[in-house]
């Protein structure tokens, strides 16, 4: 008989062999092969969080806003300045002809609600690379008040209109001339001519434009004298019942004293206006006035304070290409000595292309500048201590006929618009210092090997 079988024993449990160290611990991230060449830490597996993303996006997307409108700027000023370059070449007539050469003279003026400062590097940016680059000669007139331009514009014609009477005999100085009448002066003595070609203005700024053609009907209109200024009537003066003393009197002195110490102006007050708009239309014509004015540019300058006004303040900000495109356009056509006259349109309201010439800047002049302009007591002190005779900017544009029909303006022709549109700006002449410096590296790099080559050819056939 067989014998039974033995009931089977559990088995022991198979215990897994012991995992090694370097198996139980984290597994180190594999690094890019490329970067571990280059010696570059592994880059993280995972985006940055949500508010870095925003702040460099905004960042990253304001820096190549700024960058990329400063190299367009640059590449349009260059445009116009290689426009004119060709001037600057040309020879001159005679060795003595330095004196008769084409002079231009650019007004601006201290902009409303800031100073002379802002019209000067605006000058200094957009203008002065143009015509720098033509090779011409130009003046200054700068005016700081309200009226500035007007008076230096109205008094220059005075005197031609004066010099136009005297005919050949020359006028006498005056006891305290002026700088412009001490060259008039020399240059007649020297026997010196004035250039007889086409010369030309440039008004930068709406401000600016309203005095210089305030300035022109003043100057063609008005009378060579000033009129007559009136004399306020003498105060009553009230009897003491008994005298003063002697310190009473110093007293009285030293605060007359003071108060026309204060009265007077920081500045040399401004000449006096010889007419106002409402004499224009009885005014005749002076004999010397010439049939053409010589042309005029006038030259945008947008300037906008005000906090709430950031929004557009910085969309010019990122757009300042187009401003130094149409402006070098304007200057160019300056320098290049082509203009048109100003158009007129007929009808009922009969207007002037000059009445809203730039006039869309006066929309970003402060609000003091009509406050001021008022007639209460307040504003006029302050215009006498300031030395301003006559409020311009914040008027109404006021034009005679005679005068605007022969103004003419400065404008491109078609020839030059397509000569322009060919000219290709050397990208060189636009890059910045990080770009410059890399061209530098990168040829003088190839210098080297083009250089070494060279040397090893020679080598070679010896």
């Amino acid at each position: 008989m067989a014998e039974p079988t033995p009931p089977a024993q559990p088995s022991a449990p198979v215990t897994p062999p012991a995992a090694s160290a370097t198996e139980t611990a984290a597994k180190v991230p594999e690094r890019n092969r490329a970067l571990r060449m280059l010696g570059l830490p592994a880059l993280p597996k995972k985006l940055p969080s949500r508010n870095w993303m925003i702040f460099w996006t905004l960042s990253t997307a304001i820096t190549a806003g700024i960058i990329y409108d400063k190299r367009e700027k640059k590449r349009a000023i260059a445009k116009w300045r290689h426009a004119v370059e060709h001037l600057a070449n040309e020879p001159l007539p005679n060795h003595n002809a330095l004196s008769e050469l084409r002079k231009i003279t650019i007004y601006l003026s201290a902009p409303p609600g800031d100073g002379l400062r802002t019209a000067q590097d605006h000058y200094t940016e957009y203008v002065k690379p143009i015509l720098a680059a033509s090779g011409l000669d130009w003046e200054f007139v700068q005016g700081r008040r309200d009226g500035d331009v007007r008076a230096y514009t109205a008094e220059k014609i005075r005197r031609h209109r004066k010099q136009a009477d005297t005919g050949d005999v020359e006028p006498e100085l005056p006891e305290e001339p002026t700088k412009e009448e001490i060259i008039a002066a020399h240059r007649r003595i020297r026997g010196i001519k004035d250039y007889e070609g086409i010369k030309g203005d440039i008004v930068i700024g709406r401000h600016t434009w309203k005095e210089y053609l305030r300035g022109l009907h003043e100057g063609w209109l008005g009378p060579l004298t000033a009129p007559p200024v009136p004399i306020p009537e003498p105060l009553p003066t009230v009897e003491s019942d008994g005298e003063k003393s002697e310190e009473d009197k110093k007293k009285e002195e030293e605060e007359a004293k003071k108060k026309e110490e204060e009265a007077k102006p920081k500045r040399p007050p401004q000449p006096r206006p010889h007419n106002t708009p409402a004499d224009y239309p009885s005014s005749p014509l002076p004999s010397s006035i010439p049939n053409e004015f010589s042309p005029v540019a006038p030259i945008r300058e947008p300037h906008l304070l005000g906090f709430l006004s950031t929004p557009t303040r910085m969309y010019r900000f990122f757009n300042r290409r187009h401003l130094a495109d149409e402006i070098g356009r304007d200057v160019a056509a300056v320098c290049l000595a082509h203009y048109r006259h100003f158009s007129t349109q007929s009808g009922e309201d009969q207007r002037y292309e000059q009445e809203g010439e730039l006039a869309w800047e006066e929309t970003d002049w402060v609000k003091s500048v009509w406050k001021e302009a008022g007639d209460e007591p307040e504003h006029v002190k302050e215009r006498e201590k300031a030395g301003i005779t006559e409020v311009v900017r914040a008027k109404p544009l006021v034009l005679d006929p005679r005068i605007a029909e022969r103004m003419a303006r400065f404008e491109l022709t078609r020839e030059d618009e397509e000569r322009v549109a060919k000219i290709v700006v050397p990208e060189e002449e636009v890059e910045g210092w990080t770009k410059g410096k890399f061209r530098q590296l990168y040829r003088w790099g190839k210098g080297k090997v083009v250089g070494g080559e060279k040397r090893s050819n020679v080598e070679d056939v010896d």
